[in-house]
């Protein structure tokens, strides 16, 4: 049978929260599967990487299903790809979260434990955005945090948020997209980025 090769793939690999990505994209009336299938990934029109949870557990789950190649192979094929939340974090080398975990290292940098304020961060925050972003508007996103990515190369940091002090709220870089809040789960502002990141359409902050 013949790939369907304009669906928008959710990459199943046992996170949370993909059940409410994928409630998202049936109400845009998005095209999509939730497949952990190395094929059906490969040959995605998008893919969408969402989860909550331990950074360790995630990559143990990714390993466990033989996606890690997959993952960085898609990236590096220019397929248009999301991360959120933990799927932001593991596209970076490691995490105080696990130490001596490896991420992905797609992009260099690490992920830090927040210092100080109430942890993990949970509710509306305000993201600001940079020259690297295209798809976010400057509006309130909801997060539930402990960690924060901090990126080496901060040219691809397309959003900050002030959480007792900036933090990346979120990355953009070529074909890949990433982002610490829920769009999920931010109501009219997040449904705002998806339509905008399913779509291409490029918005000016």
């Amino acid at each position: 049978m013949a790939l369907d090769l304009n669906k928008t793939v959710i990459v199943d690999y046992e996170a949370g929260n993909i059940r409410s990505v994928a409630n998202m994209l049936t109400f845009l009336n998005v095209p999509f599967e939730i497949t952990c299938d190395k094929e059906k990934i490969y040959n995605a029109k998008k893919i969408i990487f969402p989860g909550q949870g331990h950074f360790a557990q995630a990559m143990n789950n990714l390993e466990k299903k033989g996606l890690i190649p997959v993952i960085k192979e898609c990236c590096s094929m220019g397929i248009p790809f999301l991360g959120i939340c933990i799927g932001f974090q593991i596209l970076f080398e490691e995490s105080e979260e696990a130490p001596g975990v490896d991420g992905l290292g797609i992009f260099k940098g690490c992920v830090k434990k927040f210092k100080s304020g109430k942890i993990p961060q949970i509710g509306w925050n305000k993201i600001i955005t940079t020259e690297a972003n295209t798809f976010l508007k400057q509006d309130y996103f909801y997060f539930v945090n402990s960690y924060y990515v901090e990126p080496e190369d901060k040219n691809i940091i397309s959003s900050y948020c002030d959480y007792n002090g900036n933090f990346c709220s979120s990355i953009q870089k070529n074909n890949i997209t990433a982002v610490q809040f829920h769009p999920e789960k931010s109501a009219k502002a997040g449904m705002s980025f998806f339509e905008n990141w399913i779509n291409g359409v490029l918005v000016n902050g």
